[in-house]
């Protein structure tokens, strides 16, 4: 089972909250500051000025608890909670310190939210700072020009700050579900080609066999009877093949105990066994120092095999076809080579053949090897792929 990691803790704490701890922390600060509460050329009727300074905390909390929910209301509250608290506090100005929870609730709203929505709510704090700058100039009473332009000037960075954060994430989760679309693709490539590959060189096999067995099966019944038992030999295997893939595909992160490992380079001695018994000669030799190969290099050597003796089960009318594997100290080489009509015949090398030398290409060309492909000049047609070895196994190799 795959377990989500547990953001921080920092993290784990709702912005509403941060908000109300940024009012708190400011007016405490300004209590401590002041000399005592007092409005100059104000009065707040019977209202206390502690009435007002609870009102203005009632207002923040408010706000923020609909923060996340309904960000114009909740940053409307916040931004009257803080005019709220600089007329207590100090009626000259409203200073940084006591707009810190509006900032805080900017920068999320703006990091979180689409363009218009903070667009929107930058603006109504631009307004209400101009208005509060205006209200007390009509009113005669005094006000401090040059820090409530610093004030307005921090909310339009706070704003730049969030839609910055908020374009960074964007961009980060397409990118992410760029590599997830691509790792799809990839995985789907992968399948279809062990699919091919796995598929079609049965149905090949399966084809001669049938077609043998359809010929021998009055004349010389026995030979029928081991044409068919070959089918179903043949067939057995590949659905053992399909079950592993499919058992494979739905548990990747469990070992299945019914499970066997993908085949081999060392398997295409079975591999040309199974196709000598459906009538096409399949000769292997070996160049070199065996040794044992990566997996990925092994199973991409047998489906190199694979499909070009299919090929020309399939297409090449040929009679023999053979296989030369040679290992060096950095490499191994495949070749496989047959008698049969070549070009002329072989749908692999025709310009509306199927995907076999495709698929060959590809995996040849994932590992960073060498793929050639083409008609014999003496006939036939000729597959051959060059596979580098990784570092280990090349000294393992010396």
């Amino acid at each position: 089972m795959t377990t989500v990691p547990t953001a921080p803790r920092l993290k784990r704490v709702p912005p509403g909250v941060w908000v109300v701890l940024a009012w708190s922390a400011s007016t405490v600060y300004a209590i401590l500051s002041a000399v005592g509460p007092h409005v100059v050329g104000w009065s707040p009727g019977r209202f206390s000025l502690w009435d007002l300074l609870a009102l203005s905390g009632i207002a923040t909390v408010i706000g923020g608890m609909l923060l996340q929910r309904r960000p114009i209301v909740a940053h409307t509250l916040i931004v009257g909670g803080a005019i709220g608290g600089a007329l207590c506090l100090n009626s000259t100005v409203i200073a940084f310190t006591q707009f810190t929870d509006v900032a805080v609730a900017l920068i999320f709203i703006a990091g979180s939210r689409p363009r218009r929505t903070s667009l929107t709510v930058l603006g109504l704090t631009l307004a209400v700072l101009t208005a509060y700058f205006v209200a007390r100039k009509l009113a005669s009473w005094p006000v401090v020009f040059s820090t409530q332009t610093a004030v307005a000037l921090a909310a339009v960075v706070m704003w730049f700050v969030g839609d910055a954060t908020r374009q960074a994430r964007e961009h980060e989760r397409d990118v992410g579900a760029h590599a997830m679309a691509q790792a799809a693709m990839t995985e789907r490539l992968r399948i279809a080609r062990e699919l091919h590959d796995m598929i079609a060189h049965t149905v090949g096999v399966i084809a001669l066999q049938a077609g043998a067995a359809s010929m021998l099966i009055d004349a010389e019944p026995g030979k029928a009877r081991e044409a068919v038992r070959a089918i179903e030999s043949t067939s057995r295997e590949t659905l053992s093949g399909l079950r592993r893939m499919l058992v494979s595909l739905r548990n990747q992160d469990s070992d299945s105990q019914g499970s066997a490992p993908m085949p081999a380079l060392d398997d295409i001695e079975r591999l040309a066994e199974a196709t000598t018994a459906a009538g096409v000669r399949v000769g292997v030799e070996w160049h070199g120092a065996r040794r044992a190969l990566p997996p990925d290099i092994g199973l991409a050597g047998f489906r190199i095999v694979q499909e070009s003796v299919t090929n020309v089960v399939r297409h090449a009318g040929a009679e023999e076809c053979r296989v030369a594997v040679t290992f060096s100290a950095a490499s191994v080489a495949i070749e496989v080579t047959d008698d049969g009509t070549g070009g002329n015949g072989n749908a692999a090398a025709s310009p509306t053949g199927g995907y076999g030398l495709v698929g060959i290409q590809e995996r040849v060309t994932l590992l960073g090897g060498a793929f050639e492909a083409g008609p014999r000049l003496g006939g036939g047609f000729r597959v051959a792929a060059t596979l580098p070895l990784p570092a280990d196994a090349r000294m393992e190799g010396n």
